[in-house]
């Protein structure tokens, strides 16, 4: 079912649900920059047949948000507009609200975030991490210059095929699907969003208790991510466990694979990874 929900500048967000009975838990799933929601349908029918609901919006200026938020103008796809990052931020929390009301408090609800949306998705659970019972974060890193790459992420892939995006994927389909499809934007996340937006993005986790100790945490990467990648990524999860005092935090890291771990050449095995760790933790007894 897809429908909209208006924030608190007045844009309409365009969203799905991909609904199943009496699912294990709902995800939240928070898409990367410069893409939308439909480039995650493998992954969407893989939850729903393991008995989990999934819903997600097309972010601030992205996917059906961004065309009608721009009046049909494609090349502006990736503008937050008004409000920039931190209404970007708000309309997912407010997404989440909108979940609640349909699902009812006493399913699980996991909010999992890939690449911008993991970033975003980290400032959330800093925040308001007992809105949700659990998350994972993809194609994700550890928020500070040091860790993460917020230069030329095609730099190290670029000789590898003809595209500005080789780093998403090995599989060349993925990169060619990317640059064919109008509702995408290879336009770095510097230039879409500025300078000031751009660095709001940095950060740490917070320090205990902000984030409930119990809350599940999944971080999975590939150790050929050019924004993050493996050492990123561990030390990402140390911090989740030293600095917050998460109990439960698994990483994984994928030997060769890029930044979209979903869009992999092992895909297969990074969604069974997904629905095995969601289900020793919501799963049916």
């Amino acid at each position: 079912m897809a429908t909209t929900f208006t924030d608190a500048h007045g844009v309409r967000i365009h969203y799905r649900s991909w609904r199943v009975d009496d699912p294990s838990a709902v995800i939240q799933l928070a898409h990367g920059v410069g893409e939308h929601i439909g480039r995650y349908e493998p992954l969407i029918a893989a939850l729903n047949e393991a008995g989990y609901s999934v819903w997600a919006d097309d972010h601030r200026g992205h996917g059906q948000t961004g065309f009608e938020q721009h009046g049909g103008d494609l090349t502006r796809i990736g503008r937050l507009g008004p409000g920039g990052l931190r209404a970007a931020i708000a309309a997912i929390e407010q997404f989440t609200d909108v979940i609640r009301e349909v699902e009812g408090d006493d399913v699980p609800l996991v909010l999992l975030g890939h690449s911008w949306g993991s970033l975003m998705a980290q400032i959330i659970l800093n925040r308001s991490a007992a809105r949700y019972d659990g998350a994972v974060l993809t194609g994700t890193a550890y928020r500070t210059l040091r860790w993460m790459d917020s230069g030329d992420l095609n730099r190290r892939h670029k000789h590898l095929g003809p595209t500005p995006v080789e780093w998403l994927s090995r599989d060349p389909a993925v990169p060619a699907e990317f640059m064919a499809d109008p509702y995408t934007t290879e336009v770095p996340l510097r230039k879409l969003f500025g300078f000031v937006d751009a660095a709001r993005l940095l950060g740490r986790p917070a320090p205990a208790p902000a984030i409930p100790a119990e809350l599940p945490l999944l971080i999975m990467v590939g150790d050929d991510d050019t924004l993050g990648g493996e050492e990123s990524a561990r030390r990402l999860g140390e911090a989740y466990v030293q600095r917050s005092g998460l109990a439960d935090v698994q990483v994984i890291v994928y030997p060769g694979a890029r930044h979209e771990v979903f869009n992999e050449l092992n895909q297969a095995e990074v969604r069974t990874d997904l629905i095995g760790w969601l289900d020793d933790r919501y799963g049916v007894d």
